[in-house]
């Protein structure tokens, strides 16, 4: 059971980045690197919220979070704590692309602005859904189940990689979307989260980045008076990574 769970969230995050390749009514602006609206974009990310939200009073769906646990915790004895840290790789490699001189589609300010509304977007959500729903975690140790942020982090930082980097090849964003996926299946490995927890967060993540991506030209227009690359630019944000708080800040020259 648990393996062909496995399977199946491994082809929604391959299919959701390249479905999004092969969809030729998504245009993009190539004089400002913008993401036009498309109400198909929304189709992916509001199945895995339907499902995840749906799945916290459904029996059936209830019934098979608990069959995967229990499956989890039979053969599963020791814990990997690789998605504390998978949950980032997304994101960075935006940035560690573009330092090793692969140009992203945006520059290092717009990039910024976008991953920063994007965390913005992401992060409230994620912790006013927890706040509301109180669902518990499988292993019992708090009621902040739903949705996972570890991988709603990691499906918008997919997202972001995808946007940026999928002129370059669409390799970039299936090689993000298989990290976010494995986030998501460590966490269902560690007995910290329910599938629908993670299908709602993945959601989530998605929807988060394509929204901030079709906010871009308001937000930058409303914050810079220039255009220029030489203002530098100061961002403050919220972050939460499953147990703490706490605030980032990104200065950008």
């Amino acid at each position: 059971m648990f393996k062909k769970t496995i399977s199946l969230v491994f082809l929604v995050g391959f299919f959701s980045a390249n479905a999004q390749q092969n969809d030729s009514i998504v245009k993009i602006d190539s004089t400002a690197h913008q993401l036009k609206f498309n109400y198909k974009q929304l189709i992916i990310p509001s199945v895995l919220i339907g499902y995840g939200v749906i799945g916290i009073g459904n029996d059936q769906l209830l019934s098979f979070n608990h069959q995967i646990k229990n499956e989890v915790t039979e053969d599963i004895d020791e814990k990997i704590t690789i998605d504390d840290f998978s949950q980032y790789a997304p994101a960075a490699s935006v940035y560690a692309l573009n330092a090793f001189g692969a140009k992203g589609k945006n520059n290092m300010r717009d990039r910024s602005v976008i991953f920063m509304t994007s965390y913005v977007i992401m992060a409230s959500t994620v912790l006013g859904l927890k706040s509301i729903v109180h669902e518990e975690r499988p292993d019992g140790s708090s009621n902040n189940s739903f949705p996972s942020g570890h991988t709603a982090t990691a499906f918008a930082g997919a997202e972001f990689l995808w946007q940026e980097y999928k002129d370059k090849s669409i390799w970039y964003g299936i090689a993000g979307y298989a990290v976010a996926t494995g986030t998501g299946l460590f966490r269902i490995y560690n007995n910290r989260h329910w599938l629908t927890d993670v299908a709602a967060g993945a959601g989530i993540g998605i929807l988060s980045t394509k929204l901030a991506y079709w906010m871009n030209p308001y937000i930058t227009k409303k914050l810079f008076k220039s255009s220029s690359e030489s203002k530098s630019t100061s961002i403050i944000a919220p972050f939460y990574n499953g147990q703490q708080y706490g605030l980032s800040f990104v200065k950008v020259f």
